[in-house]
């Protein structure tokens, strides 16, 4: 049996690239050297054949992001605001019923990734999909800036930031949510300093 699938033109990729980099010195973590290019366009060309459109959110180096060939797109909220000002700006420009949101610091996520989300959604009538993985310590923890959610859900996110809400789980709990097993917790490892950019470097 076939399972369900979303078709890729229905799905807006957006790479969040939007954040301070504190952890990395302050940096923009986006356009950080691996393996000779940075680290977002590694993350758009793993997100390219996932779905039909990319866009990205940053708040700098504009001209260096647009450089990478999809439109540019800051956040919505003031001051560095987290992920889910990223999530609102990607809401306010998907024009398709479907967006997945993946870190530009994390380049070695699952090829499969949007294509295990939505078929998940599908299944279970989900307004948001999101992966789980299994840690060293055999704990399962869910990677929620990893979200293909529905876009009809911009009015809620609208709301939610509005009243000062910026965390992402406190948020996704209001609504019909899946979370997705991937059994390679690797994938989703991310370079939140240098020292973990080195690490990624050599494996």
């Amino acid at each position: 049996m076939t399972e369900p699938a979303i078709d890729r033109a229905d799905i807006t990729g957006l790479i969040l690239a939007g954040g301070r980099g504190s952890r990395m010195g302050g940096v923009d973590k986006g356009l950080q050297n691996h393996r000779g290019m940075p680290l977002a366009l590694h993350a758009l060309w793993r997100l390219q054949p996932q779905v039909g459109h990319i866009i990205i959110n940053a708040n700098r180096n504009l001209g260096a992001y647009e450089s990478f060939g999809v439109p540019v797109w800051p956040d919505a909220l003031p001051d560095f605001a987290g992920p889910l000002a990223g999530f609102l700006a990607g809401l306010e420009h998907c024009e398709t019923p479907w967006l997945v949101t993946v870190p530009c610091d994390t380049p070695d996520f699952p090829a499969d990734l949007v294509a295990r989300l939505g078929a998940a959604a599908l299944q279970a009538d989900a307004e948001i999909a999101m992966p789980t993985v299994c840690e060293d310590d055999g704990r399962w923890r869910t990677q929620p800036v990893f979200c293909l959610l529905r876009t009809a859900l911009l009015d809620s996110l609208v709301r939610f930031t509005h009243e000062g809400g910026r965390k992402i789980d406190a948020w996704t709990a209001q609504h019909r949510t899946v979370e997705v097993p991937f059994d390679d917790a690797r994938a989703f490892f991310n370079a939140n300093t240098l020292a973990d950019l080195r690490q990624l470097q050599t494996r």
